[in-house]
């Protein structure tokens, strides 16, 4: 294990976990990859290749790569197809519930969707992916059957934005948690799009719709499985898209009211209205999709 200085929260590196002997640990467990995507026609083809390629062909540890298009513009959904994942759109899933926009939208209905009792969610913008991605994030849960959720935390070249957690991490996210949810401090990157869990306990949260379901579920694991059932895993080097600030601004917002209504449920119980000069005003909304154990006929925890 690597030692974080002043951290109390288990941390691994993934170099740890070799993908053979993980196999073995698996038992009986499915393991499912899930990628929400929206306009990632660049990336998400590469993403599933190599996923398909390392863990289910040359070592077959995942069982399932499940692609979920949030109403991509592009060619999102056939090039995921045709590098081999299962593509379902959001609107498709559990459409009672809406058409629904959003990461946490997606993030839910991939839940909903997956065959998977293990649960590994990576971003599809994601540059030169590297399997041992896949391998750090589940290898904690099969080798340590106290944990439920797993989160993941790179370094970025500085050509992709020169920071560890990027911009919103460090002026939004990394502040708030320190004052309103300092427990959380040792997470080093909490809103880092690389996260594993056990469905069992996924099951029983709600999922915030948009960009702020990555801290919503940090704080909705700690509190209730707390800290000793979470571990944090060093991926390594990750480059992805590095979004302009018009792009992180509603990221921000989004962030900032999962955190306020996550101490304060009356703090924020309505949308908000992002207001820029220069720029169109934007809408944030701030809803969430209910614990999939309380979405009528759902029954994947007891199959």
């Amino acid at each position: 294990m690597m030692d974080v200085p002043g951290a109390m929260l288990r941390t691994f590196r993934t170099g740890e976990f070799d993908p053979a002997r993980l196999v073995e640990a698996k038992g009986g467990q499915k393991i499912s990859v899930c990628l929400p995507a929206r306009d990632e026609q660049d990336t998400v083809g590469p993403i599933v290749k190599t996923i398909r390629t390392a863990l289910m062909e040359v070592v077959p540890l995942v069982d399932e790569i499940l692609v979920v298009d949030d109403h991509s513009s592009d060619d999102t959904a056939a090039v995921a197809a045709e590098a081999g994942a299962k593509v379902l759109s959001a609107h498709e899933i559990l459409p009672d519930y809406g058409v629904g926009h959003g990461k946490g939208e997606a993030l839910w209905k991939s839940l909903y969707a997956a065959q998977g009792d293990l649960i590994v969610w990576c971003d599809a913008d994601v540059r030169d992916f590297d399997p041992a991605f896949v391998v750090g994030l589940i290898g904690p849960l099969l080798v340590r059957p106290d944990l439920v959720f797993v989160k993941g935390f790179y370094e970025r070249p500085v050509e992709a934005g020169g920071d560890r957690g990027g911009r919103v991490t460090e002026l939004v996210a990394r502040p708030i948690v320190s004052l309103l949810f300092p427990h959380l401090a040792p997470i080093i990157q909490p809103l880092a799009g690389e996260y594993a869990g056990r469905r069992e306990a996924l099951e029983q949260l709600p999922f915030v719709e948009g960009y702020g379901v990555d801290l919503g579920l940090l704080i909705d694991v700690a509190a209730r499985f707390g800290l000793d059932a979470m571990a944090q895993v060093d991926l390594g080097t990750r480059i992805h898209r590095n979004r302009p600030l018009d792009e992180l601004s509603p990221q921000a917002t989004a962030v900032l009211q999962t955190a306020l209504w996550r101490a304060d449920p009356e703090l924020i119980r309505t949308s908000a209205i992002l207001v820029r000069p220069g720029l169109d005003p934007i809408e944030i909304e701030a809803e969430e999709r209910p614990p999939l154990v309380e979405v009528p006929g759902y029954h994947r925890s007891s199959a």
